[in-house]
């Protein structure tokens, strides 16, 4: 507890960037573009779990906004791998679902995973606005995007804590600027 405690302090300072993206990514939904997230093992649960907020509801009601995690497709992600190697398992999704405008939410503790740094870049290369969430930082995914979030603690738990709380921060911020209220 002690370990979250500090890392969420720590992460205050990265609030404004959360905000930042909320309403700006509210203005892509809006405007009928889409999220895209990919991640792997816990960050696909977050990845998931973010776009089941935008699709579902975070907490009120809304209409459903366009959202996908991209390891959610398991067919994809099985057919991409076995006939085109792992690296290429998001960023060739990207390449199918992407457009120009739209937003690409990477997740990586680590910040060193080769398919989401790969799908950061494609989706740079297409016009769509690439967003990090991740532990410590620099590392080669805050570079590959146009933007990131990291959390400064060696715990990948504690990692995965806080971009939860980050997520549910950008959520809220999607829906105050959406005018969804209480």
């Amino acid at each position: 507890m002690e370990a979250l405690a500090e890392a969420a302090l720590r992460f205050r300072e990265q609030v404004p960037t959360i905000e930042d993206w909320g309403r700006r990514l509210a203005g892509v939904l809006r405007a009928g573009g889409r999220l895209l997230a990919c991640g792997n093992g816990g960050s696909a649960a977050e990845a998931q779990h973010l776009t089941a907020e935008l699709v579902g509801r975070f907490e009120d009601e809304r209409c459903p906004l366009s959202a996908i995690a991209l390891h959610a497709d398991t067919s994809s992600v099985t057919a991409i791998g076995n006939d085109y190697g792992p690296v290429t398992v998001f960023e060739r999704q990207v390449r199918a679902h992407g457009r120009p405008g739209d937003v690409l939410i990477c997740l990586s503790t680590s910040g060193r995973s080769p398919n989401v740094i790969a799908a950061a870049r494609q989706a740079r290369r297409l016009g769509l606005t690439a967003w990090a969430v991740t532990g410590p930082g620099p590392n080669p995914l805050t570079e590959a995007c146009a933007d990131a979030v990291t959390v400064r603690t060696g715990a990948t738990s504690t990692v995965q804590e806080v971009h939860l709380a980050a997520i549910h921060l950008l959520c809220g911020v999607v829906d105050e600027t959406l005018g969804v209220t209480r």
